[in-house]
């Protein structure tokens, strides 16, 4: 059985394969939604939730790049040929 476990505060500490019918402590064999970030598992709803705060989520979200060179010609070329297809207005 895939058991996955959690610490004193209910975080996500691990998971392993056991080979008994019996879960461990600590352990759950719920698994999460891996939209989940930072999962805690809550007992009474026998489910895990998000832990992670929005300042967290925020932090690791990726910096947006500037736009390549190519990226650049291809908007310039693209507004020249609006300009040209509608006559110069």
């Amino acid at each position: 059985m895939h058991v996955f476990y959690y610490d004193e505060n209910y975080m996500y500490a691990g998971e392993e394969y056991v080979n008994t019918d019996v879960l461990p402590p600590n352990s759950t064999n719920i698994k999460w939604d891996p939209s989940i970030l930072n999962p805690r598992f809550d007992k009474k709803k026998n489910a895990w939730i998000e832990a992670a705060t929005e300042e967290y989520k925020e932090s690791i979200k990726p910096i947006e790049s500037a736009p390549s060179k190519f990226e650049l010609l291809e908007k310039q070329f693209a507004d020249l040929f609006y300009v040209v297809a509608t006559g110069g207005e």
